[in-house]
């Protein structure tokens, strides 16, 4: 499952790339694009890691799950706050002076926020299953 969502997150790092001048904060839209090509490739290095991961099937769907949700939750919370011009709060480098409505905010900040908490803990379980 991993395997086949790899070149579609890749895929659209690559569309997202075209994109990059057109939103309100196209800093951040650069930090979209990166993110999607740079987790598809993780995706696919996961991919061929899986058949080494001696884990049982509920424990290695869940890790899979947790790690494309974070990949794509990634690429997916940068876009939007390129857009909104949101994000200031986690990544205030990048997004600079841009202001964004609180609603916004607050989805790129729970985006951001789950996304890392999911990669850490799909990480956690494939680290176990090595």
């Amino acid at each position: 499952m991993i395997a086949q969502s790899a070149p579609v997150q890749h895929d659209r790092g690559l569309l997202t790339g075209f994109a990059i001048p057109a939103p309100k904060n196209p800093h951040m839209a650069l930090s979209s694009h990166l993110e999607a090509v740079l987790n598809g490739m993780f995706l696919v290095v996961l991919g061929l890691l899986s058949p080494h991961i001696d884990l049982p099937n509920a424990w290695r769907f869940t890790a899979v799950v947790l790690i494309a949700y974070s990949a794509y939750a990634n690429w997916l919370a940068a876009l939007l706050a390129a857009a909104w011009g949101a994000g200031r709060k986690l990544a205030p480098t990048v997004a600079a002076d841009h202001e964004a409505s609180p609603a916004n905010k607050g989805l790129v900040s729970f985006l951001l926020a789950y996304l890392s908490l999911s990669i850490v803990v799909g990480l956690g379980i494939v680290i176990v299953g090595l």
